[in-house]
């Protein structure tokens, strides 16, 4: 007989969370919550664009609920992600679902567009089941994160010496990068850096956040 093997008690009973579906609720908020850490601050107006299953049932699901709840910083069994919604419209955040036809990479792919002003940022999530997800594009660049090492995501201004400042904050605290991805909207505008460390290390985010020409740093881990 085969054993089966499980990473965590979530394979097994699934995560806390409100909704019938792990993928159509947990993993949508989180999907919703990683986005909006990565934006750094409420947006104006946000564009969500579903695909396939999501496409499919994210009115009876709950998904379009819990995307805005996550927007909205909330975890997946906030008892306030129900009214996720009303609560976007009360504090003027524009939102709008776009189903789309096309195929997907994955049946539980959306698409999400957010803008304050000049500040645009289009993130690409998968709910991979059990409420665990992954980061597939940020602003058109091609990436594989699923957050499930210690992960870094910092936005700053697209200047010389800004990767040099934060591998530096790395060195000092002794925390080895795995790997790095930066990618930005064009020369001299905003840009993203991912970093993948092999040690837990929460102290280096305060510092990286006091770095001159840092918009946000977001620690996931």
């Amino acid at each position: 007989m085969e054993q089966l093997k499980y990473n965590s008690v979530f394979d097994i009973i699934g995560p806390i969370m409100i909704g019938p579906s792990s993928s159509h609720t947990a993993g949508a908020a989180r999907i919703g919550k990683v986005v909006r850490k990565i934006f750094g601050e409420q947006p104006d107006s946000v564009d969500i664009y579903l695909y396939e299953s999501f496409a499919k049932t994210y009115r009876g699901h709950g998904t379009d609920i819990a995307l805005v709840g996550g927007l909205l910083g909330m975890e997946p069994d906030d008892p306030q992600l129900s009214d996720s919604l009303k609560l976007a419209f009360e504090a003027e955040m524009e939102v709008l679902f776009v189903p789309k036809q096309e195929q997907a990479e994955h049946p539980n792919m959306v698409q999400i567009k957010l803008t304050k002003g000049s500040h645009v940022l289009t993130v690409t999530g998968i709910s991979i089941g059990g409420g665990n997800i992954q980061i597939s594009e940020v602003n058109g660049f091609k990436l594989s994160l699923s957050l499930g090492v210690p992960t870094f995501i910092i936005v700053h201004q697209d200047l010389p010496g800004m990767i040099a400042h934060v591998s530096q904050l790395f060195c000092d605290a002794n925390v080895n990068i795995g790997t790095m991805t930066v990618t930005r909207e064009a020369v001299g505008e905003r840009a993203i850096m991912v970093i993948e460390t092999d040690e837990r290390n929460e102290e280096v985010l305060s510092k990286i956040q006091n770095l001159e020409h840092v918009f946000s740093a977001s620690y996931f881990g």
